[in-house]
């Protein structure tokens, strides 16, 4: 395994992200919350680079008990990242697809020493 330097936590604003390239290999890492994580740059579905889509809060329609459909709106606390080839949304925090859960983004091991950003590959 190797590890590469990314930057200082400084670096990174509140929903920023750095897409780095490491011989055939694209890592995109984020900072949510004060928390990082890192995916590979390969959408579930065809391959797109998901790691530099646009992130969203995920959008809900709610069903009132009569069956009335409200007006759409983001769910509060979540996050998706969308993929800018055919709009396939993740949950940034587990990289899970919103839409079909058994499609996720793929994982890279980040981790945060002495206030610099790592990723283990």
């Amino acid at each position: 395994m190797e590890t590469i330097r990314i930057g200082r936590i400084e670096d990174f604003g509140e929903r920023d992200r750095k897409v780095i390239a490491h011989g055939d290999v694209e890592i995109g890492v984020f900072r949510v919350d004060g928390e990082f994580y890192a995916w590979h740059n390969d959408c579930a579905h065809r391959g797109g680079p998901v790691c530099q889509g646009r992130l969203y809060g995920r959008v809900e329609e709610p069903v009132a008990e009569d069956g009335t459909v409200g007006a759409l709106r983001y769910k509060p606390g979540s996050l998706n990242i969308v993929c800018p080839w055919h709009g396939y949304e993740y949950d940034i925090r587990t990289g899970v697809n919103q839409g079909h859960p058994a499609l996720r983004l793929r994982k890279a091991e980040v981790q945060v020493t002495n206030g610099e950003v790592y990723v283990v590959l």
